[in-house]
């Protein structure tokens, strides 16, 4: 596994600066993907997570895609956007996205990763357009809170210049999605198996909040760059400004090089997770203030 420098982060525009400094670590080589649960066994609903997207260009053209986007839309500024609520490294910005052709580039990235090990299927092309297109509405039903939390979905963008003008897909190359959520009444970690009641109720009370990440994906032309990295910096520092104490993640059990990266930001095995996930061989990995 080969490993590469990086470039010194930009800590200045984020007050909350708990994680450890990135500054120090290396990215693995890392063509690998994993899936990520989030749910218990019988109700989880997977989600895809890969570190380094071996994905071709996003298409311009795909009848299954929405009617009313602007493909050929300008990427947005960077001085439309609040520079405290993004986070500059290398020659890329990671902020939330904004527009729907933003949610739809990230929704493409998504179906890359999903049906990448997969081009030996019949009909592979079709599969990843319905894909794109489901992910597109849930990541607009998620960003809305729809689904009774508060999701954001989060882009990295090749940094403005003054010389050439990027359409929206030709400027997206990483995305992630940051959710803020409650524990359920019993539990000590998300998903957790506990004897309750029929329906439970969500405690909101300020112990049992915490962040989530889900769905992190960089396009291939984009790898070793460090942008799985620091979109991961910058998902945990954006959930620590909103109050909580606690970062989950899920992990594959056979992703060594994601587990290595998530530990080295300062995640730990939840030791008590372990035995419950072990069925769907994942790791509920935890980062704490």
């Amino acid at each position: 596994m080969s490993t590469i420098s990086i470039h010194r982060l930009q800590l200045s525009r984020l007050s909350h600066g708990r994680i450890k400094s990135p500054k120090r670590f290396h990215t693995t080589d890392a063509s690998w993907t994993m899936t990520m649960d989030s749910k218990s066994s019988k109700t989880r609903k997977m989600e895809q997570l890969s570190l380094q997207l071996p994905a071709s260009s996003v298409p311009e053209s795909d009848p299954l895609r929405p009617h009313d986007l602007q493909f050929d839309r300008q990427q947005p500024s960077d001085q439309d956007f609040d520079q405290d609520k993004t986070f500059e490294f290398g020659q890329f910005v990671a902020r939330e996205a904004v527009l729907d052709e933003e949610f739809w580039t990230a929704a493409w990235l998504r179906a890359e990763s999903h049906w990448e090990n997969r081009l030996h299927e019949r009909y592979v092309d079709n599969h990843k357009r319905k894909f794109a297109e489901q992910e597109f509405n849930a990541i607009k039903r998620r960003n809305k809170g729809q689904l009774g939390q508060n999701c954001t979905c989060m882009v990295t963008v090749k940094k403005e210049s003054k010389n050439v003008k990027r359409t929206v897909l030709k400027s997206v190359v990483g995305t992630l999605d940051l959710s803020i959520r409650y524990l359920l009444h019993g539990e000590t970690f998300p998903g957790e198996r506990v004897k309750a009641r029929l329906f439970c109720s969500v405690n909101r009370t300020p112990p049992n909040i915490y962040g989530y990440i889900s769905n992190l994906c960089v396009a291939k032309s984009a790898r070793r760059q460090g942008i799985a990295r620091n979109m991961l910096h910058f998902a945990v520092e954006s959930a620590i400004s909103t109050g909580v104490k606690q970062v989950y993640v899920h992990v594959h059990r056979d992703n060594q090089p994601a587990q290595e990266l998530y530990q080295k930001m300062g995640f730990e095995i939840v030791e008590l997770a372990s035995s419950q996930l072990l069925e769907e061989k994942t790791y509920l990995l935890r980062y704490k203030t």
